[in-house]
Parts: structure tokens; sequence; C-alpha cells
């Protein structure tokens, strides 16, 4: 099912970055997380909860991209 807190995800294995993509268009990119921690968000039943219980506050981050476009390819 698809989020409607959480438009899209993608991990960097070599820099150890979780991009999450929210529905404005807003980007954040989190250092150090896991690769398993993307692969446990892209599984997980309600991604905006699973984020908001692993990843928010538990992450370094830095906007990264504003705006309904920013940062999309």
């Amino acid at each position: 099912m698809p989020s409607t807190v959480i438009r899209s995800c993608r991990y960097d294995r070599r820099r150890r970055e979780l991009d999450v993509i929210f529905p404005s268009g807003r980007r954040y990119t989190y250092q150090g997380a896991p690769e398993k921690t993307y692969d446990a968000m892209t599984a997980a039943s309600s991604k905006g909860e699973f984020f908001n219980r692993h990843i928010r506050d538990h992450f370094t981050f830095e906007r990264t991209g504003e705006g309904p476009s920013a940062g999309l390819s």
C-alpha cells in the first residue's frame, strides 16, 4: 500500500545515506542509516509509522531539497 506520509525513499550504500522524500517534495538525507533500516522501511506496512519510530530523531539529517520537484528526476 502506498504511503500518504512518505512519497519515496532511496538508499546510497556507499555513503550509508537514506533519502526520504515527502509528499510536499521536501527531501531529507539521513546519514549513517544502516542498509537494514532501509530494507525494513521498504517492507513496512506503514512507512510513516516506521519512519517516526526508527528514523526520525535517530539519525543526523540534512534537508537537501524543497518544493514539489526538488531532488526528483
